[in-house]
């Protein structure tokens, strides 16, 4: 078995009858998406899925999977999504994808932000082998990564396959912001998001419940501690 998909499969196993599940969106995050169609139809469950992409919306519904609109529902019971980056403290790098603001939104009205990776990317510190992604407005972009790289980061506008600017699910563009590291990540995150023109970027501080990591000798989970 493809050891993404063991993770996939890790977590669907978490995903109950009547749930509302948050559909994340990346390569791992779409095998529990099948897996979670595949266990609507084997066991005769009902799910209502919250996309975190419109790339994950049609395959959600492609799926049979039940579809609901996140202002219907005020709380999720679970969302299944992946990450480009998990440091030990399970902060995560996401937006890679493109999908970091519908992630980010999803996730804050999640119980249970479960995150599904492969060991590799597991790291010592976050930027350590990806950019982080800043979604921004498409107004005034130079200006806007000047302002990121006074950061202390190399900014590059991401650029699609068709040789255009990369455009988000939002109709903004993406920054891949190139950062030596990022030990503190919480305060970088809100100084990214004080820049005017940014709309959110793929710091994922505090957000994960669980980490299901998966390589070839198997599974272990990551849980974050419960705060008393």
């Amino acid at each position: 078995m493809d050891i993404k998909e063991a993770a996939a499969r890790e977590a669907v196993k978490y995903v109950e009858d009547g749930m509302v599940v948050g559909l994340g969106s990346g390569s791992t995050a779409s095998m529990a998406i099948k897996l979670i169609g595949q266990k609507i139809k084997t066991e005769g469950i009902m799910v209502t899925g919250i996309p975190t992409s419109s790339a994950s919306d049609l395959l959600a519904r492609a799926m049979g999977i039940k579809m609901g609109d996140l202002d219907d529902h005020r709380e999720i019971d679970i969302t299944i999504d992946g990450a480009d980056e998990v440091d030990p403290r399970l902060n995560l790098v996401k937006g890679l994808g493109g999908a970091l603001v519908w992630e980010k939104v999803v996730a804050a009205s999640t119980r249970v932000e479960m995150i599904v990776v492969d060991d590799s990317k597991v790291v010592e510190y976050l930027c350590q082998k990806v950019p982080l992604p800043v979604e921004i407005i498409r107004f005034a972009r130079e200006t806007t990564a000047r302002r990121l790289a006074s950061l202390g980061c190399v900014p590059k506008l991401r650029i699609a396959e068709d040789g255009e600017l990369y455009v988000t699910d939002n109709g903004n563009n993406i920054i891949d912001c190139r950062f030596n590291r990022i030990d503190d990540p919480k305060s970088m995150e809100s100084r990214i998001n004080s820049i005017p023109g940014v709309v959110d970027n793929g710091l994922f501080v505090g957000v994960a419940s669980k980490v299901i990591i998966s390589n070839q000798d198997g599974i272990r989970i990551l849980e974050r501690p419960v705060q008393g």
